[in-house]
């Protein structure tokens, strides 16, 4: 195995045994960018000299102590929302072209403070808003298992380098899927954590009550290893968690221990590892619209977990077929606030030359000609919901549907330990498939959205390769990824994890 195939654990083994260096290791990653890059453009930025200088730095640590942090020398990409001072941060606009960022986001001090190598930038929709890395101002993101075939959005970059080898691991952002359909597109994992779990200071805002950075990694103990790294409170950000906060389901903090999934009491045999496990099926997640491919490996999954031991169980989350629309209502809402700071004279690039007399003209030349088709739709759509006349029509009347959705699944939650479902209703669709379609390009969406309207934690694991949908060809590498979604209780990311990784290792 190449040193850019291991996984986090792998790595960090090899490190502490000094079978090789992190600069080796850095190099390894680096080599596999100059082989691929050119193929899928997943980077937007490449911080050669500052992994180099990590590297050596992680190295020196590593020779004068036997114990190491996990993530010490292990390189990592990086969003190009999260901002690294010094490094360039677009968030895949024009209008953010020569952005530098003047200080670490709370989640790039952690991972320096573990000694992990920034390797990069990955590109991704722009400002986070898609579900196909197409949206982006510096060119679409290709899919490492078919390069005709989108990513996934809007962490289609970070999902890229972590499935193609040019990463260990990555962070993404999460707004209604961003991180896990993604995953599930690229065959990796990708964890949502419940919203308050991890710090946005230092993330360029799209949908504040939404947003929320997690890992992307190629296992799920990789994915629990990048979630103690950067969660915790932070007083930047005053939707961050305090640890003695009182929240009745948040039994357990980090480190994870897996002791509920796990536990090994009277009876229960090393066969059955999920016994007592009670795993909810939502019905409205099996309907009209799933691809057969997908139904069909996500139902072989279900059938492994229930051999391992879990209950499984059908609930309903009857408003969940509201969730798309009232996301679609929020989300443009919160960014018609979020994006008016660009305006060529607060931030970003200015287009024309300004007098007393020109303001107007300023604002409009500028976001006209360095903001994309889809953050123009959704600034105006918003804009429009939020409207005299409007609001209560639609803003307030989408906040009442968030209630309803965050109501089932707490109903749900009081049956059922996890719920699994799809990440997303089909494989990976081809470049320009959906492009000039917003509405089917939502519905990529559909099963994940519903999941940060109700700040829960989800995870994304592949379930296996299929074949595309009928009337398609084969791709060229076999067959496309189908991602399993386990979603889990508030603060529960212990139980999703656990479970994950039972999975996986009964599949290898």
């Amino acid at each position: 195995m190449k040193l850019n195939e291991l996984t986090i654990k792998q790595a960090g083994e090899g490190l502490r045994n000094k079978e090789f260096s992190s600069v080796e290791l850095t190099t390894a990653v680096l080599e596999a960018m100059k082989e691929k890059e050119d193929d899928i453009n997943a980077y937007l930025a490449v911080t050669r000299d500052l992994a180099l200088k990590q590297a050596k730095q992680a190295d020196e640590i590593i020779a004068k102590s036997g114990e190491i942090n996990s993530l010490c020398g292990i390189p990592a990409a990086i969003k190009d929302c999260i901002l690294v001072e010094g490094i360039k941060c677009t968030a895949g606009s024009k209008i953010l072209e020569n952005y530098i960022a003047p200080y670490d986001a709370t989640v790039i001090k952690k991972l320096k403070q573990a000694g992990a190598v920034i390797v990069g930038k990955t590109n991704l929709d722009e400002f986070a808003m898609g579900a196909s890395t197409e949206n982006s101002a510096y060119g679409p993101t290709k899919n490492p298992h078919d390069l005709e075939r989108v990513p996934g959005g809007t962490s289609g970059g970070s999902a890229a380098v972590v499935a193609a080898n040019e990463a260990i691991f990555a962070l993404g952002s999460d707004t209604g899927g961003s991180i896990r359909q993604p995953a599930g597109f690229c065959g990796i994992v990708g964890l949502k954590p419940t919203y308050g779990r991890v710090s946005r200071y230092g993330l360029i805002a799209m949908t504040s009550s939404l947003d929320q950075i997690g890992p992307m990694s190629k296992t799920a103990e990789d994915a629990e290893i990048i979630l103690e790294a950067i969660s915790g409170f932070d007083k930047h950000d005053s939707t961050s968690v305090k640890k003695d906060r009182k929240v009745e389901t948040m039994r357990r903090d980090f480190p994870i221990s897996l002791k509920k999934a796990m536990k090994e009491a009277s009876g229960i045999s090393n066969s059955a590892p999920l016994k007592n496990v009670r795993i909810g099926i939502p019905n409205e997640y099996f309907s009209e619209g799933i691809d057969e491919v997908v139904e069909k490996k996500v139902r072989e999954a279900i059938g492994k977990l229930e051999a391992l031991g879990a209950e499984i169980v059908s609930v309903s989350l009857p408003h969940s077929k509201y969730a798309l629309a009232a996301y679609y209502i929020i989300v443009p809402s919160e960014i018609s606030a979020n994006l008016a700071r660009y305006d060529g004279i607060k931030y970003g690039k200015s287009q024309a030359p300004m007098t007393n007399d020109q303001l107007l003209d300023v604002y409009l030349q500028t976001r006209g000609q360095y903001l994309g088709k889809e953050v123009r739709r959704r600034i105006m759509l918003g804009t429009y919901a939020l409207s005299a006349g409007y609001y209560d029509a639609y803003y307030v009347r989408a906040q009442k549907v968030r209630s309803l959705v965050k109501r089932d699944f707490e109903r749900a939650f009081e049956e059922v330990d996890v719920l699994v479902a799809p990440t997303s209703p089909t494989t990976a669709f081809k470049i320009g498939e959906r492009i000039e379609d917003p509405l089917k390009m939502y519905l990529a969406d559909i099963y994940t959205c519903p999941i940060n309207l109700a700040a829960l934690p989800a995870l994304s694991i592949s379930c296996g390769m299929a074949g595309p949908p009928k009337g398609e060809a084969l791709p060229k590498g076999g067959g496309l990824p189908v991602g399993l979604q386990i979603i889990g209780k508030h603060f529960d990311e212990e139980t999703i994890l656990g479970i994950a990784k039972i999975y996986e290792n009964s599949v290898k």
